[in-house]
């Protein structure tokens, strides 16, 4: 009895402490939502806030020891930032994120609102069961702009700040056919043609081969040539006017 209340004892703190989070970045989009003038350095603030890494004393609260170990997995050089572990709270307590999430489609419109959702329900829209088949369609699409805007940033600043969200949308979405399947075959195949630009650049070269044999189906493959062609072009085709994110590295404090 004494060993649950202490196992538990951890788990109430990290539960209150990604709670506050949650709470303080409804309080900041309801500003953002509120204020029109400052909308766009509000919701970028908390963009680059949401990509601070997290330093030990809050890792202490936030993540159990099975925490860490799964955090390891896509952290980068050991840097766990806030929006890996709000990503997967929302997954475990998708409620949580409702009003986050609604508050976020009310202002969609501004920059850094697709790079926000993007961070924080990546993994909510592949992992919780979502009912209608509208909603996937507008969130999927949501996420690969989202994702886009937010990967840009990395090339910019030859940083690799975001290589947890590649990471997962490679390893977990696009090479497991389940959750890729979730996702209509347009998403698909606009993550597909996302992930493609961007792997090099976060080294994952020994995927590749079995990311182009999941290669989704496209409509114009006759004149575009199978999965590999695809990739090449995708890859060859990256003028200086695409590198654009809306955001400017020096937005954000984090480093290689």
């Amino acid at each position: 009895m004494q060993r649950q209340q202490e196992e538990a004892s951890p788990r109430r703190r990290s539960s209150a402490y990604l709670n506050a989070l949650s709470l303080e970045i409804e309080k900041r989009l309801q500003r953002a939502l509120a204020s029109s003038s400052q909308r766009r350095n509000s919701l970028q603030e908390l963009f680059a806030d949401l990509a601070l890494e997290i330093d030990d004393r809050a890792k202490d609260i936030i993540l159990s020891r099975e925490d860490l170990i799964s955090s390891a997995e896509y952290s980068v050089n050991g840097r766990l930032c806030f929006y890996d572990v709000l990503a997967n709270y929302y997954v475990r307590v998708p409620l949580r994120g409702k009003p986050i999430l609604d508050l976020i489609v009310q202002v969609w419109s501004q920059s850094f609102a697709s790079h926000t959702f993007a961070l924080l329900f990546h993994k909510w829209l592949f992992e919780v069961e979502l009912d209608h088949a509208d909603v996937l369609l507008r969130y999927s699409s949501a996420l690969v702009q989202g994702a886009t805007n937010v990967l840009w940033i990395d090339i910019q600043s030859n940083a690799r700040c975001f290589q947890s969200l590649f990471k997962y949308l490679l390893d977990e979405v696009a090479l497991e056919p389940t959750r890729l399947n979730k996702i209509p075959v347009q998403a698909q195949r606009d993550l597909y043609l996302l992930l493609s630009r961007f792997i090099f650049f976060y080294n994952a070269v020994e995927k590749l081969e079995s990311f182009l044999k999941l290669c989704p189906t496209f409509p114009n493959a006759i004149l575009v040539g199978g999965p590999a062609d695809i990739f090449v072009t995708e890859v060859a085709d990256q003028p200086a006017s695409k590198i654009k994110s809306g955001a400017s590295p020096a937005a954000l404090s984090c480093s290689d």
